[in-house]
């Protein structure tokens, strides 16, 4: 399948994207994680290629290839504007939705904002439950910027170092790992700028914790389809976050990869891509 790559102009944010399937299929939102961006998909929409689902997968503002225009204040609420804006410029009003770590909280955001618009949703060590925080999340967001010390251990994690810890980390076979897609994050984390539109996202990352009675508010107003696929040695986000989707979608589908970590993708997409093409396949 070919992936288009592109841009769209969303109120003087440059947002790239990468796209593929058939222009009139039903879409795919895919919404990325930190340090990382769209290229996290870029096999997954190689091995969905048979997919009747047209998949979009955008950098969002802060990360990849999306520029920002000077001045511009990044807040999960900030970029979840962005991502409306965007399902907006290419005339997205009705999209499944797949979220993954600081994807999530965006995601989620605009699925509360636009109850109608999400169709079914796809959670990869995406939290939105308070149970589903490990205490290092707890302690990650905890860091204030006013309390000496904090803005150096937030730095740390997106550090060439800090970012293969997050690669490595619950994985059982690190061999399994390219070190391709973390050396891309490092080049990425450092063009200018980029540090401290980090730093601003996990200092704000506390944002997201009085949103969660809303997104699950939501799950069990809409009824929409749930695959939920967590890589068990997740350092930040537990399995229990994952079964407790259970609580707000009962008929959801929770699957616990073993032996993978944060970034399931990475070890055990032979695993992971048939979940999702089930899926996708009974959406209508």
């Amino acid at each position: 399948m070919l992936v288009h790559h592109r841009t769209a102009d969303v109120h003087g944010v440059r947002v790239a994207y990468r796209e593929s399937g058939p222009a009139d299929g039903p879409v795919l939102l895919l919404l990325h994680g930190f340090p990382t961006s769209s290229h996290q998909f870029a096999r997954l929409m190689d091995a969905l290629g048979d997919t009747r689902h047209r998949l979009i997968a955008p950098d969002l503002p802060g990360f990849g290839r999306t520029e920002t225009p000077d001045g511009f204040t990044y807040t999960f609420d900030r970029l979840a504007d962005v991502v409306e804006g965007f399902t907006d410029a290419l005339g997205l009003d009705r999209h499944a939705l797949y979220v993954f770590d600081y994807g999530a909280p965006v995601g989620l955001r605009l699925a509360a904002r636009r109850p109608g618009q999400v169709t079914a949703l796809i959670v990869q060590n995406g939290n939105a439950y308070e149970e589903g925080l490990s205490d290092a999340a707890r302690e990650f967001a905890g860091h204030r910027r006013e309390v000496p010390g904090d803005e150096e251990k937030v730095r740390a994690l997106f550090s060439p170092e800090g970012i293969r810890f997050q690669y490595e980390a619950g994985v059982a076979e690190p061999a399994l790992l390219s070190p391709d897609g973390r050396t891309l994050d490092v080049h990425y984390v450092g063009l200018p700028g980029r540090a401290e539109a980090q730093a601003d996202l996990a200092f704000d990352y506390s944002s997201n914790f009085p949103q969660y009675p809303a997104w699950q508010a939501w799950l069990r107003a809409s009824g929409v389809p749930v695959l939920v696929v967590w890589g068990a040695g997740d350092p930040f986000f537990v399995p229990a976050g994952a079964k407790a989707y259970l609580r707000d979608a009962p008929d959801a589908e929770v699957h616990i990869v073993e032996g993978a970590g944060h970034f399931a993708l990475e070890t055990h997409l032979g695993e992971i891509a048939p979940l999702i093409e089930r899926f996708l396949a009974k959406l209508p």
